[in-house]
């Protein structure tokens, strides 16, 4: 896509795109799927010494969803939902295959699961999205508060979409070009440079309830997004040492998300009992 295509106040002023070497460091993907590997050989040798009643975990309160990244579909995020079943926490898919298409339309399909497992769960979610995932939340929550309880996001570059690397713009290009050649279900240069991209964009901007806890993750070794963008304001900021694509694998970005889950949960819980009794 050329940058005229690309619309300008999706990149503000101060904040750039990664430099062209610098998806090298999602080289380090490699080492942080290996750390997941380790830990998960760890757990099942811990559980199996654990004497059966001393294998049930607490469950918690509020179901979670999790929400892939750009180009990504629910199987990138499976790691990470096992990992967090193993804490306890009931996890379930977005139903987004792969994410190439309009963003409001995946708005639209989130926001619709989002209803069901409320209405089937009798109480609101939490929301887990991975880079373009996570802008897709964070829209979701201002939008309908009703249904999020808590939203976390990992390499979301809420502040500024278009400062990412030349390497995921010239997929963006791509998928226009296919959508103007009459391909369906993908994005098109309304998505990315007119009235659509903008209503994506300002919804980013809005302010966040404040009974919707709010978690942004962000790593300065991010090689796919300027780490600056995923720094939102109104959430609490998390720095992590990893790579974009790593986050969804590596354990100790996966133990920040639960500690950023229980933490929101907790909170939610205090702000109803909080309403009951006023």
């Amino acid at each position: 896509m050329s940058q005229n295509t690309l619309a300008s106040f999706l990149l503000p002023d101060g904040f750039a795109r990664p430099g062209v070497g610098a998806v090298l460091r999602e080289g380090s993907l490699v080492t942080e799927a290996g750390r997941y590997a380790l830990r998960s050989v760890g757990d099942r040798r811990e559980r199996r010494s654990a004497p059966y009643t001393g294998r049930r975990v607490m469950r918690a309160a509020d179901p979670v969803i999790l929400v892939p990244g750009f180009m990504a579909g629910d199987a990138t995020l499976a790691f990470m939902a096992r990992a967090l079943r193993q804490r306890g926490f009931r996890t379930y898919r977005s139903h987004i295959h792969a994410n190439v298409g309009c963003t409001l339309n995946a708005a639209a399909q989130l926001e619709s699961r989002l209803e069901t497992l409320a209405l089937r769960r009798g109480s609101r979610v939490q929301i887990v999205g991975h880079s373009l995932g996570g802008m897709l939340a964070r829209g979701i929550a201002v939008r309908r508060p009703d249904l999020v309880s808590g939203i976390v996001t990992m390499g979301s570059p809420m502040l500024a979409p278009g400062a990412h690397h030349g390497l995921l713009t010239r997929s963006v290009d791509v998928l226009v070009r296919l959508s103007r050649a009459g391909v369906p279900g993908l994005m098109s240069e309304d998505c990315v440079g007119g009235d659509c991209a903008r209503q994506s964009f300002d919804e980013t901007q809005l302010p966040v309830p404040e009974d919707v806890g709010f978690t942004a993750i962000y790593s300065k070794r991010d090689g796919i997004v300027d780490w600056r963008a995923c720094v939102d304001p109104m959430a609490e900021p998390v720095e992590v040492t990893a790579s974009h694509i790593g986050m969804a694998v590596d354990p100790r970005v996966i133990d920040l998300v639960a500690e950023a889950l229980r933490r929101q949960a907790v909170a939610s819980l205090l702000e109803v009992d909080s309403g009951e009794s006023a």
